[in-house]
């Protein structure tokens, strides 16, 4: 596994952003692990994250002039890499505004090769609002990039990555992946308890597994 994929992934489970057990999603799927990007609340950890965010998309080579992070989780990320790489961001408000500057867009102009950045795409909806947003200002969307792929089929047999990918021909990349997790917990000795559960997960309902950025 890449530093960079293993990094992230220890560091979230040393934050207790994934967790492992027995969750119910909201497709009612039992997981035997859950994400959550917003325990990575602290300084050191964001820089982190940037770090992996721009390993995964310099392995992928794609070339962006900055970023975008969709309301909310989106907006420290996309902050932390154009910090990372030194470029202009922008994020949006959930709700337009309708005093003082007004609108929805916040930061710098969407312009150029903009990157979306969040921390997982579920069922997508955040991301293809994204997309339309930052083509309605006449910017092309370089390609999106997410913290964790959970690689996991949907209705159609594709993974929401997939669908999006295919809906919008856009590269989607991830710092990790599920077939990265099922590998970093089939080989530490922390987390060795949770290998079965989580191989036999991804064998129901994952796509097939490679690892991210592939």
């Amino acid at each position: 596994m890449q530093h960079h994929r293993q990094e992230f992934l220890e560091r979230a489970v040393q934050r207790e952003a994934l967790r492992f057990g027995s969750f119910t999603l909201k497709s009612g799927r039992i997981s035997p692990y859950f994400f959550n990007a917003g325990r990575l609340c602290h300084g050191s950890d964001l820089a982190s994250l940037a770090r992996g965010y721009r390993a995964a998309l310099g392995t992928a080579g794609i070339a962006f002039d900055m970023v975008f992070g969709p309301a909310y989780k989106g907006i420290p990320l996309a902050a932390a890499l154009a910090i990372e790489c030194d470029v202009p961001y922008a994020f949006d408000r959930k709700e337009a505004k309708d005093h003082g500057e007004g609108g929805t867009l916040i930061g710098a102009p969407l312009a150029g090769r903009v990157l979306i950045v969040d921390d997982v795409i579920t069922a997508g909806t955040a991301i293809r609002l994204s997309i339309d947003k930052v083509r309605a200002q006449g910017a092309e969307v370089a390609g999106i990039a997410v913290a964790l792929d959970r690689q996991e089929r949907g209705p159609n047999r594709l993974s929401a990555v997939q669908e999006v990918e295919s809906d919008y021909s856009l590269r989607v990349v991830s710092i990790a992946s599920l077939s990265d997790l099922i590998e970093l917990v089939g080989t530490n000795p922390a987390l060795h308890q949770h290998a079965a559960a989580m191989q036999a997960y991804g064998e129901r309902y994952g796509v097939a597994l490679a690892p991210s950025g592939q």
